[in-house]
């Protein structure tokens, strides 16, 4: 009852939109802060993350503390690039509801991330109200750009595996 709700109801499509374009605002204005900021470098944030993985209380898993430090540390001139611009592009795609789930999905991650990282902040709360959105599915971003872009896309992508079958079916 509440999957069929929240998957096609026009009122949950509204409330859907509110905390879509909610949660987009939070990734936005973090992504643009770190964008334009005094030069954000993540490598701070993964060695407080890595030395959390110690003592008698770890808030930090062992696994993941060992990705950070032999990947992504190494790495933090990539991963920050990712971070800033993963921040405004979902939020940006969440606030105009275009590609909502893959966004939704990729804010998801980076909160994921970041709780493994032991940071908890607002990221329980926006996993939380994203998993709403995923799980609503296409009426996530009905009131938005996916009402044109997704058949589009759908319709394009039929054409051209139309296209394809003829083409194998001559050959």
């Amino acid at each position: 009852m509440f999957l069929n709700f929240i998957r096609t109801n026009k009122i949950s499509a509204g409330i859907l939109a509110f905390l879509r374009i909610y949660i987009g605002y939070a990734w936005l204005t973090a992504g643009i802060g770190k964008l334009t900021g005094p030069g954000f470098d993540a490598s701070g944030f993964l060695q407080g993350a890595i030395a959390s993985a110690g003592g008698d209380h770890p808030a930090v898993q062992g696994w993941w503390a060992a990705f950070l430090e032999h990947v992504a540390l190494p790495g933090a001139g990539v991963f920050s690039y990712l971070v800033m611009f993963g921040e405004v592009l979902v939020g940006l795609a969440l606030i105009l509801g275009i590609f909502t789930n893959f966004a939704a999905i990729m804010g998801m991650t980076m909160n994921f991330a970041f709780l493994f990282s032991g940071t908890v902040s607002t990221n329980a709360q926006m996993v939380l109200i994203t998993f709403f959105i995923v799980v609503a599915g296409a009426n996530a971003g009905k009131i938005g750009l996916d009402r044109w872009v997704i058949p589009f896309v759908k319709e394009r992508l039929h054409k051209d595996n139309h296209k394809s079958e003829k083409h194998i079916a001559t050959v």
